[in-house]
């Protein structure tokens, strides 16, 4: 500000998981290679967290550390001020892997001028800003799709690889199964292995990345809410939506078992799955204190977890200790059809917590976000 250096940021949304953060990066660091020599703006991709949270984002920190990009080189959201920038006139902003700002950061909405993202449209922008909103499993394929479009020479090894890992991940190493990959997911991935032959073997590449996404070894409750967090709200009430990780057969399986177990043991797996958070010692308590201290009125909780033939099993708990918030959040997702959740009610320890299972478990988050706001 004091230089009165324009600055352009690329921002991901505040869960900030490996889509968000490599979305970021890697678009930034082509809009830096590719600009006109005169322009002054310098492109900063930032993590649209606190750094004290990065260390809860396991799979991203495991990625960009095996391929050499150390945490030194990163900003976070906490350490730019971009109210300060926008208000100074100096601020651009694109936004990548969403396209609505939370309440928060409404001021900053006149700063937006591109958007890159991969879920359901909820809002219309207009002219200037451009708009690329495409149903593809991973935000990551949208940004390889323009590098790949620029100039040749631009893509190099590591931004390669960081693109390739995170649309291996998010889209489940290509299994049709989950129901997230697209053909465009597919064509971007040969792509970067034809062009980068040395990339690592998919296989090893999402064992390692699943592996460290799920690994919540040590977390306690609170960090585990944080680790994948989103937020809403209205004028009168602030609701969390927290993604939980399980993983089943690290916690579940025994030594010794077949791969795909006896009947009695996938429905023992199965019963144990909705449980496992919910039973989490001190769980009400931790639940109160965590939206009790962040001004939250409510949360919901999605936990995912996936079989050997990478097939999704999801669940859903609501928490509000005040019931006409917790009855409307139940009711519209019980209630959705675009898309159908599927929901089959599940027992609770408490009144105040509402549990499911979901039938429909191709719906991730991106599609049940839209219920919940329209909800509210």
């Amino acid at each position: 500000i004091r230089q009165h250096q324009e600055i352009h940021v690329v921002m991901g949304n505040e869960a900030c998981d490996l889509d968000s953060t490599v979305s970021a990066l890697a678009l930034a660091y082509f809009l830096a290679q590719t600009s006109p020599a005169p322009k002054a703006a310098v492109f900063v991709p930032v993590l649209n967290i606190p750094r004290a949270d990065f260390a809860l984002r396991t799979e991203t920190t495991f990625l960009l550390r095996d391929r050499g990009v150390p945490a030194s080189s990163l900003i976070f959201r906490d350490e730019i001020d971009l109210g300060g920038l926008h208000h100074a006139g100096l601020l651009s902003l694109t936004l990548v892997d969403h396209h609505v700002l939370p309440g928060a950061d409404a001021a900053l909405e006149e700063a937006v001028v591109e958007v890159l993202d991969h879920r359901p449209l909820e809002k219309d922008r207009g002219p200037p800003c451009q708009v690329t909103v495409e149903p593809v499993g991973s935000c990551a394929t949208l940004v390889t799709e323009r590098i790949l479009q620029g100039p040749p020479g631009v893509l190099d090894k590591t931004t390669a690889s960081l693109l390739h890992g995170t649309i291996l991940l998010d889209c489940i190493n290509l299994s049709p199964a989950a129901g997230k990959v697209t053909p465009r997911d597919v064509a971007c991935v040969s792509l970067l292995e034809q062009r980068f032959p040395e990339l690592p073997a998919r296989d090893a590449v999402f064992r390692a990345l699943q592996a460290a996404k799920f690994d919540v070894t040590g977390l306690t409750t609170e960090q585990m809410l944080r680790k994948d967090l989103k937020v809403i709200s209205n004028d009168e009430v602030v609701v969390a939506i927290s993604g939980v990780f399980e993983d089943l057969e690290v916690r579940l399986g025994g030594e010794g078992e077949t791969e795909a177990g006896s009947g009695t043991q996938v429905m023992l797996r199965l019963l144990c799955s909705v449980q496992i958070f919910l039973l989490r010692p001190g769980l009400l308590q931790d639940l109160e204190s965590f939206c009790q201290s962040r001004g939250y009125a409510g949360l919901v909780a999605m936990t995912v977890s996936f079989n050997e033939r990478h097939e999704p099993t999801r669940k859903l708990a609501v928490y509000s200790p005040q019931e006409p918030l917790r009855s409307t959040l139940c009711r519209a997702l019980e209630e959705a059809t675009t898309p159908s959740l599927l929901l089959q009610p599940l027992p609770s320890p408490w009144p105040c917590v509402a549990a499911y299972a979901q039938g429909n478990a191709v719906a991730a988050r991106k599609k049940v976000l839209p219920i919940l706001r329209a909800a509210l």
